[in-house]
């Protein structure tokens, strides 16, 4: 990619995404009783963390066909984790739209840049 990203963004990225990443593990996997609700659509809210996750990972990382496909299997194992946690229950929906939105957040990422770069001609 051809841009650079300041030391300090790419820290504060590296740990946005971590933080992000280990609170869609721990809200998939608390019981359903105590996992925080907003009015948004179930579909929306998925989409939402997963798309930041996203960014934050290609923000603080190089973006590589690797990191995509680490986003994809991740989306999956936080569905196969709820197999295992009584009261949730994996599906096949939300896997597709986590796995999308993680990668459209590394996609925004890119496009971001390459506007940049295209606009500093």
């Amino acid at each position: 990619m051809r841009h650079t990203v300041p030391p300090i963004l790419r820290k504060i990225a590296r740990i946005a995404a971590w933080s992000l990443a280990t609170a869609i593990v721990v809200l998939s996997i608390v019981p359903p009783s105590v996992r925080p609700e907003t009015d948004l659509p179930h579909d929306v809210e998925h989409f939402a963390i997963f798309w930041a996750t996203g960014l934050a990972l290609a923000v603080g990382y190089t973006l590589r066909p690797l990191l995509a496909a680490v986003l994809v299997i991740f989306s999956g194992a936080v569905e196969m984790i709820q197999l295992l946690v009584p009261g949730r229950h994996a599906r096949v929906g939300d896997f597709m739209v986590d796995a999308l939105a993680s990668i459209v957040g590394l996609i925004t990422v890119f496009l971001v840049a390459e506007i940049r770069a295209l606009t500093r001609v």
